[in-house]
């Protein structure tokens, strides 16, 4: 399981979008986005850098939660 905070996520549009970046990277799993904590929780083998360029391309920023 990968968790990353994201940055620039304002309205549940925002996280569907993020969500839908995430979920068609291979081997994602699942992604579970939320809002309130800016975080996304990433279920399955993905490697990092490729969820984070997901997230990046559809405009947002993302880092590794602490």
């Amino acid at each position: 399981m990968l968790k990353l905070k994201v940055t620039g996520m304002t309205c549940a549009g925002c996280a569907k979008s993020v969500a839908r970046a995430v979920e068609r990277v291979p081997a994602v799993e699942r992604a579970l986005v939320d809002l309130q904590s800016g975080e996304v929780t990433v279920e399955g083998n993905a490697e990092e850098t490729a969820v984070r360029r997901a997230i990046e391309a559809a405009g947002f920023g993302a880092h590794t939660a602490t």
